[in-house]
């Protein structure tokens, strides 16, 4: 544990913490480098803010591998890496395999960068953004099977400003049987400011791409991005005092009940927009999408 530091954690093998193998707590731009953790009983790497404010630290080229949520709970345990409260954190370049819930895990934490990690095996959101955070970078990850690929979520609780791009994702399916239908299945979702691009997602179980829940969506661009083997290739929100959404250019193959659909919660209200009735949403914008 590092309370209140700054310094290096660096080249360290951790096996079988009980809670964390390693947690670092009002901490001034910690470099948490090269280490290898397995089996910590409810998270592997923590950094931790006790208010939101400026953290600055890096987390990098550490494998974490099997790691557990022994004290329950619904994801504040379970994470090989998560950052609570703390702005500026850069999360790049390690290898994760094997958590109860989320492979990384941002909650509060502005201007997050989670950058080139390759992640396997998760049993819940892989790559994580959520509440009263603003400003997150997810970019250019690999996630190979989990519940859902990338959440960027809770406009309802101020977390908005984002951006999704060149990330790989495939093997997207429910991972425990207690989830809800709903909330899993899903390769990218994001609601609020945000630019999903250039990503390419295959095999989710339900949606490729999600533009917002009910009435938590406003300003989000979905371009460029390529969608395979998923049920709906991408779904906006059109609940009322939803926002606006521009889908554009991206490329939707094998997607049975639609490759562009509007959606009210969880209920799929339009054919494919990529077809017809695409006027009947002004607040959308559907062009140039392929699909075959």
């Amino acid at each position: 544990m590092l309370d209140r530091c700054e310094g290096q954690v660096t080249a360290n093998s951790i096996t079988g913490a009980v809670d964390n193998a390693i947690l670092c707590n009002d901490n001034f731009g910690v470099i948490v480098s090269s280490n290898i953790i397995r089996g910590s009983g409810n998270g592997g790497i923590r950094i931790w803010q006790s208010v939101k404010r400026h953290d600055g630290s890096v987390v990098a080229d550490n494998t974490i591998e099997d790691t557990d949520a022994r004290a329950g709970g619904t994801g504040e345990n379970g994470n090989a890496i998560n950052v609570f409260r703390a702005a500026n954190v850069i999360v790049r370049n390690n290898v994760i395999r094997r958590a109860a819930f989320s492979a990384i895990r941002g909650n509060a934490a502005a201007n997050i960068q989670i950058i080139g990690n390759n992640c396997a095996l998760l049993k819940e959101t892989a790559l994580y953004s959520e509440f009263d955070f603003e400003g997150a970078v997810i970019a250019n990850n690999i996630v190979d099977t989990a519940e859902n690929g990338i959440s960027v979520t809770n406009f309802n609780n101020g977390g908005r400003l984002a951006t999704v791009h060149g990330n790989l994702i495939r093997n997207i399916a429910v991972q425990r049987p207690s989830t809800a239908s709903e909330d899993a299945g899903i390769g990218i979702g994001i609601e609020a400011e945000a630019a999903v691009t250039g990503n390419v997602v295959e095999n989710a179980a339900q949606i490729g791409i999600r533009a917002g829940w009910g009435p938590y969506l406003r300003n989000v661009t979905v371009s460029g991005n390529v969608i395979r083997d998923a049920p709906i290739g991408i779904a906006a929100s059109v609940a009322p005092k939803a926002g606006d959404a521009i889908i554009s250019g991206n490329m939707i193959a094998g997607a049975q009940l639609g490759a562009v659909v509007a959606m009210e919660w969880a209920k799929v209200v339009s054919g494919d927009l990529t077809k017809d009735g695409a006027a009947r949403y002004p607040q959308l914008r559907i062009d140039n999408n392929r699909t075959r």
